[in-house]
């Protein structure tokens, strides 16, 4: 599909922003020879960028590859009408905008009105896939089991933090993990060992989203597997990660060169099975397409417990979703090529053509 636009659009507003930079990087690198690659870039204050301001902030010098994408004008895409124009241009859009406003369904509905193909869930599995309060909730609502939780609201903290320490205690106990409801790449997430940690903890969670997650802490191997598709999914070889941090927070997944991912996973072919069934389960509970990361814990007595899932998982070729998909012998370039293709089929569907 020589001819085929695709246009790339990543950064955006969350705490993701310079991930998403990297993870579209990779994917324009990887099939600039298979389709016209159309770079559209959103700053961290929300402005969007046209390709050719999208392009020039990818020429900066080398030091500044992480660096976040930058504009002087107003924010917002309506103050760009023409970037709104370009989205008539392109043929499929591949949104690599990871966390909020952008994984959670506001891109994938901007993209629906405007009927312009997409990659990846559509708004109401994206939107489910990020909030994890409720993704938990359709998770154990489809006989997954997921860790003990508690919903925090940052009014309720504000107002009865004494009520919210003492229903803690008695529910979630220590150690916990508080993380922002909707968030992705760790950001926000704290592990509590103590009264005294659970109050800062939750105050950072909520810098990021009005309600928090306090979680059991659950120790097991962490795993993970790749799903692709759209009616009739597929499970990837289940892979693991293994890291030297306290637990596996943004510095583990980006900067810590200790971190290995491993494919196959080293855990038993029975237990593997069974993490890629709930991978398949997980992903259909919250009607996904094209793609997902599923998160599991392994326990010492063999317990699968589904952590999440992560609608635009990180996309270098090192990264977890396409190394899964290396390992069953699918190439990056024919990865993205197939999930352009599940769009196209995708959006067919729906809106004829």
């Amino acid at each position: 599909m020589p001819d085929l636009r695709l246009g790339v659009i990543f950064g955006g507003r969350s705490g993701e922003h310079e991930v998403s930079i990297v993870s579209a990087q990779s994917v324009m690198a990887a099939t600039a020879g298979r389709f016209q690659v159309v770079p559209i870039g959103v700053t961290k204050s929300g402005a969007w960028l046209t390709p050719d301001e999208t392009a020039r902030q990818l020429e900066r010098s080398a030091d500044k590859y992480h660096a976040a994408l930058e504009s002087p004008e107003a924010p917002g895409l309506l103050d760009r009408p023409e970037t709104l124009a370009v989205l008539r241009e392109i043929d499929v859009a591949f949104p690599m905008i990871h966390g909020t406003f952008g994984e959670d369904g506001t891109l994938q509905g901007l993209l629906e009105l405007a009927q312009v193909p997409y990659v990846g869930a559509g708004v109401a599995a994206s939107a489910m896939g990020m909030d994890k309060a409720l993704m938990k909730r359709l998770f154990r609502d489809a006989g997954l089991e997921v860790a003990e939780h508690l919903v925090v609201r940052a009014k309720r903290y504000h107002d009865e933090r004494d009520a919210v320490r003492d229903a803690v205690e008695s529910s979630i106990g220590y150690p916990a993990f508080v993380k922002p409801a909707n968030g992705g790449s760790s950001v926000g997430i704290t592990k509590v060992r103590s009264r005294e940690d659970l109050g800062p903890a939750l105050c950072l969670a909520f810098r990021y989203d009005r309600k928090a997650l306090v979680e059991r802490a659950v120790v097991g191997r962490e795993v993970w597997c790749s799903v692709l598709g759209n009616d009739e999914p597929q499970a990837s070889p289940v892979g693991e990660v293994r890291y030297t941090r306290e637990f596996y927070d943004y510095e583990a997944k980006y900067l810590d060169e200790g971190t290995e991912l491993i494919v196959p996973a080293g855990v038993p072919e029975e237990t593997a099975r069974r993490v890629a069934d709930d991978a398949l389960r997980g992903y259909r509970a919250l009607d996904c397409a094209g793609m997902g990361r599923m998160d599991f814990f392994v326990t010492e007595d063999g317990r699968v417990v589904i952590d999440e899932i992560n609608t635009v998982p990180g996309f270098t070729a090192k990264s977890m979703y396409p190394k899964a998909w290396a390992a069953a012998g699918l190439s990056y370039p024919d990865l993205v090529a197939r999930l352009v293709e599940l769009a196209l089929e995708r959006h067919k569907e729906r809106f004829g053509g």
